[in-house]
């Protein structure tokens, strides 16, 4: 796959559960599917930072659940999913030599992960009665968009 689909992508999966691209990201550049080796990005394929991702993801997922988690649109949050697709999209080109292409791109699915999530979330919980079964959906799809996008690289 391109890496513009990929930075889509995974800007994309940034906008539904923003630590969810950096854990992603992090596994590729540990297995070495990701070569950041040398680069502002290295860290992210030392061992401990997928194992620190990936507890944050969880994180992420059990605070998503709470009624108290304010809305992924508000300032903090969207700015919180813009960041981390940026970052995420800055690896894929890094690899790939065209690193302002793959930010733009990330950025751009970030929004479109942040504002589409919500809205099929919403469309979600009106289908199912319960914001429970919508939110694991969009964690499974997340997950899913996440892994493709990684093994594609």
């Amino acid at each position: 796959m391109p890496p513009l689909i990929l930075a889509l992508l995974i800007g994309i999966v940034a906008g539904m559960r923003t630590m969810t691209a950096p854990m992603a990201i992090a596994w590729a550049a540990y297995a070495g599917w990701l070569p950041l080796g040398g680069t502002w990005l290295g860290w992210m394929g030392w061992w401990g930072t997928p194992w620190i991702f990936t507890l944050l993801a969880i994180g992420e997922y059990v605070a998503d659940k709470l009624p108290t988690t304010p809305s992924r649109k508000s300032p903090p949050g969207f700015i919180g999913r813009l960041v981390s697709g940026a970052m995420c999209g800055a690896a894929i080109g890094l690899a790939a030599s065209a690193m302002a292409f793959t930010i733009s791109a990330a950025l751009l699915g970030a929004v479109i992960g942040t504002l589409g999530g919500y809205a099929a979330r919403m469309a979600l919980c009106r289908a199912f009665g319960a914001d429970l079964p919508a939110a694991l959906v969009e964690d499974l799809a997340a997950i899913g968009i996440a892994a493709v996008t990684v093994t594609s690289l």
